[in-house]
C-alpha cells in the first residue's frame, strides 16, 4: 500500500494521471490501474476522473493532507538512513576485551584510524559482556564459547593457552616435570581458569587439575605480572604474556600439555544489517588477526 500511497501524491503534485505516469516512467494503464486499487482498498473514489481539469474528491483533498507530508518524512529518512549505511563516516562502537584491546591489538586500533579519518570510533573495552542492543553497540570482540543465539558471529582467530612460570621461580622451586608434580607448587589463578583442563598434544589425553591457588585475581594482565615477578605458575593465553616469554620473565613449563584454545569471533546482532563502517572495520580485523602469528593458535619459541 505504500507504494500505491507514493504514487496518489505524485498524481496530485503532478495534477494528473498523465503526468505523473511520465515523471515515473510508468505506462498511463498501470499508474490508472493502481490508483484504482488504491481506491478499492479505501472504499471510496480520491479523484474526479475528467479529461478536462485535475480535481480531488473531498476524500482525496482529506488524504492528501493526512499523508503527503508524511510519506516525504519516510522518504527522507529512507535515504537518510541509506547513505549512513553506505558512508565510510560517523560513529561505530565497537565493545572488546580490555587486556586483549591494550596488548596485542593495540596497533589494530591505529591502523584502522589511520586509514578511515572520517569514523568516529566509540571502544568499550570491558571485560564483561555487553548487551549489544540495549548498548546501541555495532560489533563486539568475544573469547570463548558463544552462548547467545541472538548473535551472528565471525570467527577471527584462536589463542593458544600454556603453563608458565618465572626463571626464578623455578630456580628456587624446581620445573614440574610430570602433572602430578603440580601440588607441590604455587599456583597463580585467574578467575576465566580456576581449573585446568589440559590436553596432551601427541595423544590428545586429556585431564583436569585442581592444584590449590596461592593467589586468585579477576584481571589476566595481574595474574601474568605476578607470574613473571616469580609468585607461582599460572596458565596464561599466549596472547597475554608472549612479551614476557620474548624477554625470559617466563618460561613454559609443561610443554607437552596445553589448555584449551581460546576462540576470538566478531559477533552482532542478528538481523541487522552491518553499515558500511562496520564492515570495513570487520575486514580490517579479519586481515589483522591473519598476520597475527599468536592470533592463529602459535605459540612463540623458547628464548636460547
Amino acid at each position: 500500500m505504500y507504494d500505491d500511497l507514493a504514487l496518489f501524491v505524485n498524481i496530485v503534485r503532478h495534477r494528473g494521471l498523465g503526468a505523473a505516469a511520465n515523471q515515473l516512467n510508468l505506462p498511463p494503464a498501470t499508474v490508472t490501474r493502481r490508483l484504482a486499487k488504491l481506491e478499492d482498498s479505501l472504499g471510496c473514489r480520491l479523484i474526479h476522473r475528467s479529461a478536462r481539469r485535475f480535481e480531488l474528491t473531498t476524500e482525496g483533498e482529506a488524504y492528501f493532507a493526512a499523508y503527503a507530508d508524511l510519506l516525504d518524512q519516510m522518504e527522507t529518512q529512507s535515504r537518510r538512513l541509506s547513505r549512513d549505511m553506505h558512508q565510510l563516516a560517523g560513529r561505530l562502537k565497537v565493545a572488546a576485551p580490555t587486556n586483549l584491546s591494550q596488548g596485542i591489538l593495540m596497533d589494530m586500533w591505529s591502523a584502522f584510524l589511520g586509514t578511515q579519518p572520517d569514523i568516529q570510533l566509540e571502544l568499550v573495552l570491558s571485560n564483561h559482556i555487553h548487551d549489544l542492543e540495549a548498548a546501541q553497540i555495532d560489533l563486539a570482540i568475544r573469547i570463548g564459547p558463544l552462548s547467545d543465539s541472538q548473535l551472528t558471529c565471525k570467527k577471527l582467530g584462536v589463542i593458544s593457552c600454556i603453563l608458565v612460570a618465572s626463571p626464578d621461580y623455578l630456580s628456587k622451586r624446581g620445573t614440574p616435570e610430570t602433572l602430578e608434580d603440580l601440588s607441590g607448587h604455587q599456583v597463580i589463578f585467574s578467575r576465566l581458569l580456576t581449573r585446568w583442563h589440559l590436553r596432551q598434544q601427541d595423544t590428545g589425553q586429556q585431564q583436569i587439575v585442581h592444584p590449590t591457588s596461592r593467589v586468585v585475581v579477576d584481571d589476566m594482565y595481574m595474574a601474568v605480572k605476578l607470574a613473571a615477578d616469580g609468585h607461582g605458575l599460572l596458565m596464561m593465553p599466549v596472547s597475554e604474556g608472549a612479551e614476557d616469554m620474548r624477554r625470559n620473565r617466563l618460561r613454559r613449563i609443561l610443554p607437552d600439555w596445553q589448555g584449551p584454545d581460546r576462540e576470538i569471533h566478531a559477533v552482532w546482532p542478528t538481523g541487522r544489517l552491518l553499515t558500511a563502517r562496520a564492515r570495513c572495520f570487520l575486514d580490517k580485523m579479519e586481515r589483522y588477526f591473519s598476520s597475527q602469528p599468536i592470533l592463529n593458535g602459535q605459540i612463540p619459541a623458547l628464548p636460547d
